[in-house]
């Protein structure tokens, strides 16, 4: 299980989860990476990183961090979505 970022980020990219992520697992960083933060709508959580700490959840100020299995059905896919995008960065696509 892991960490998920659903619809409630969309278009919002509040990095507050960011900063306290021990284990920098959610991206893009916004200092750090701007083009590639420029060229989502959202932040993604990796889930191959994440330790389930939970710090982020209740960072996250538009309420978009669920643990996996608390996802609402209506925002599954995002569990999917968070995935592609770190298969994508690793396969550098």
């Amino acid at each position: 299980m892991t960490y998920v970022i659903c619809e409630p980020c969309v278009d919002e990219k509040n990095s507050a989860c960011v900063d306290v992520c021990p284990c920098d697992s959610i991206q893009p960083y916004p200092e750090y990476d701007a083009k590639d933060y420029e060229g989502v709508n959202q932040l993604f959580l990796d889930p191959e990183t994440c330790i389930e700490c939970g710090v982020c959840e209740p960072e996250c100020p538009v309420e978009a961090i669920y643990f996996e299995e608390d996802v609402p059905k209506k925002w599954e896919h995002y569990i999917q979505i968070n995935a592609d995008y770190f298969n994508k960065q690793n396969i550098g696509v």
